[in-house]
């Protein structure tokens, strides 16, 4: 049975209700926002000016930071990609979709497969009648029935797979992944630009339109290899003397990265739709380290269910509804945003979902939800052979298992946020978070999420 819950008036002449059970909201259809979240890929806590970077300028992404609600306690669903999105998708944990680990190319090495009957955010949208499209990395499917299209984008203009080999020719392994919607193609620049160049195009289009759209615009970078423009590189070693190599290429494809976002965001207010468009941005897990990337003074990074994995950048802006300055210290997960969205978007929720509307704690309205478990997991072949480890969290206890085999360790965050002191193994709530990550292990082992091949 679902039960509703009534707050109102979070938007001026506009009342909200929410769907206890399912997380759903519905609002008044009239006068829609257009949506855009932009997800980095791999991007460090520590590698944005406006994150206490000192050795970074990120100007356009610091802007968004102050122009709405920063999040301070946010978290990606996985320390690895598929996962995260998977979650943004479907709202859902993304072992509860069939995707505890990465979708590769290699059948051997795949460790994820997206269930066909999960229903995504852009289906969603679709029946709030927002035109959708996906600009950028897919990496969720790369074949029927999980291509981006058969999943509720109008539009594809992208890279299918797990990462490009190189920015500059956007091969993986051999073989060239760019589509637009199901035909190959073959532009030529860098990756960053050429989805930049795709958005901008995009957002000219629709502003000839009344359709609300839902843009999701998913970068490469600066996913390894760290490969950006050699004047962007040039320009970082003259600006910082004396700097790592490695650090230095970091640098260099974030601030390029901003820079092209900031062309983004230049057509939207010269197309007159900034007014009216909800930004939303993230990455998909923490930075690694092994390749210059900086998660500040968290411990870790991608790969790591330490904080440095886990804990990702995130800021949401929506001009005259959203304070400007907010700061958010709720707890929240990449899978929130779906039933956030679609109660920006005035699309109810009837079926089960994982994440819970971040909308109420936003506008202050209600706390979000904290008292909630959640759970964090990957699967993979190479350094972990096939095997899985986990994390869990509930309130401000945090149960890791950084590796396979590893023991569990249990940290209070809000105390000890560099994970450096463990909690004994008979502490309460060491003795919950184990129960209850058991309990969804039980749950998830039920969902389909490989093809063997006999």
């Amino acid at each position: 049975m679902k039960t509703k819950i009534a707050w109102s008036h979070i938007f001026s002449g506009i009342a909200i209700g929410i769907c206890g059970n399912v997380h759903g909201t519905t609002i008044d259809n009239q006068g829609k926002p257009n949506i855009i979240f932009i997800l980095a890929d791999d991007l460090g806590y520590g590698d944005l000016s406006c994150q206490d970077g000192i050795d970074i300028q990120t100007p356009t992404i610091d802007q968004l930071f102050s122009q709405g609600v920063k999040f301070s306690n946010f978290y990606a669903n996985s320390t690895v990609c598929s996962p995260t999105r998977a979650s943004l998708m479907t709202g859902r944990f993304p072992d509860m979709v069939g995707v505890p680990g990465l979708v590769r190319s290699n059948e051997q090495n795949n460790w994820a497969y997206l269930l066909p009957e999960a229903i995504t955010l852009p289906q969603m949208l679709k029946k709030a009648g927002y035109q959708t499209a996906l600009i950028g990395k897919w990496n969720l499917g790369l074949e029927t029935p999980n291509l981006p299209n058969e999943r509720g984008f109008d539009l594809f203009h992208g890279f299918l797979n797990d990462m490009m080999d190189d920015y500059w020719t956007h091969q993986r392994e051999g073989k060239n992944y760019m589509r637009l919607n199901r035909t190959e193609i073959d532009p030529q620049g860098h990756a960053t630009t050429i989805f930049s160049d795709w958005a901008v195009d995009y957002i000219g289009e629709k502003a000839k339109e009344k359709t609300p759209f839902f843009l999701y615009l998913a970068y490469n970078a600066p996913h390894f290899p760290i490969e950006p423009p050699k004047e962007w590189l040039d320009k970082v070693k003259q600006r910082e003397g004396e700097i790592d190599e490695k650090r230095a290429k970091n640098i260099a494809l974030v601030e390029h990265l901003d820079f092209e976002i900031g062309r983004v965001i230049k057509s939207l207010k010269e197309s007159g739709q900034y007014k009216n468009t909800v930004i939303i941005f993230s990455s998909d897990n923490g930075g690694l380290l092994s390749v210059g990337a900086s998660n500040g003074d968290l411990k870790g990074g991608k790969l790591d269910m330490y904080e440095g994995g886990i804990k990702v950048p995130t800021c949401m802006v929506w001009k005259g509804h959203i304070e400007p300055g907010k700061l958010a210290v709720e707890l929240g997960y990449t899978m929130d945003f779906f039933p956030t969205i679609c109660t920006i978007a005035g699309v109810a929720i009837n079926h089960q979902i994982d994440g819970i509307d971040l909308l109420p704690g936003i506008m202050g309205k209600e706390k979000t939800e904290q008292e909630r478990m959640t759970f964090f997991m990957r699967r993979d072949g190479y350094d972990i052979e096939g095997f899985c480890y986990y994390a869990a969290r509930k309130g401000p206890y945090k149960l890791v298992q950084n590796r396979p085999f590893e023991k569990f360790q249990l940290f209070n965050i809000e105390t000890d946020p560099q994970e450096t002191t463990p909690l004994e193994e008979k502490n309460e709530h060491f003795i919950e978070l184990k129960f209850g990550l058991s309990q969804h292990i039980k749950k998830s082992g039920a969902i389909p999420w490989q093809k063997s091949e006999e």
